[in-house]
């Protein structure tokens, strides 16, 4: 497997979606922020009037657009490759391709979990995909991450895969 993000950008990208926070879950937050710094102004003059708004309001920002911040992409080229955020893996080594559903997503992530999958999941994302890993000399079994088209990229994974193991 090779590593950083040069490998990303040489090749194209044959799928590509960053899991952002959804509009939903937005307003809280910043409701909080802008009341925890009315609780700290408090009517008092001077710095302490403003500072806290101008550090909790585009901090809380930043915050939320931190928990938007992974991707997943499958890239081409020679050296076709699975990123769920920093991790990769190369097709040649995918097994079985299972699109989870929001109503499997609860026992995927629970009682049917194994301890040693890689998973990357995203709470206000409903659907998630499992691929098996074919690699004898990886400790992990599969990666369960969350997607919000889990169809396409599992039909993508499923022909990339088996265009790989005809090469």
């Amino acid at each position: 497997m090779s590593s950083g993000t040069s490998a990303r950008t040489e090749t194209g990208r044959q799928y590509a979606e960053r899991l952002y926070l959804s509009w939903w879950g937005w307003p809280l937050p910043l409701v909080g922020s802008a009341l925890l710094a009315a609780e700290i102004h408090m009517g008092y003059p001077g710095v302490r009037a403003w500072l806290p708004y101008v550090i909790l309001l585009p901090l809380a920002v930043v915050l939320l657009l931190g928990m938007g911040r992974l991707k997943v992409q499958v890239t081409g080229g020679d050296e076709p490759e699975l990123w769920v955020g920093d991790a990769h893996l190369p097709l040649r080594y995918l097994g079985a391709v299972e699109v989870i559903g929001k109503d499997r997503k609860r026992k995927a992530l629970g009682p049917e979990l194994d301890p040693a999958a890689f998973v990357a999941h995203r709470g206000w994302v409903p659907t998630m995909v499992r691929v098996h890993l074919t690699d004898p000399a990886d400790p992990t079994p599969y990666w369960l991450f969350s997607t919000r088209h889990p169809e396409r990229l599992a039909a993508l994974l499923r022909a990339r895969g088996v265009a790989e193991e005809t090469a």
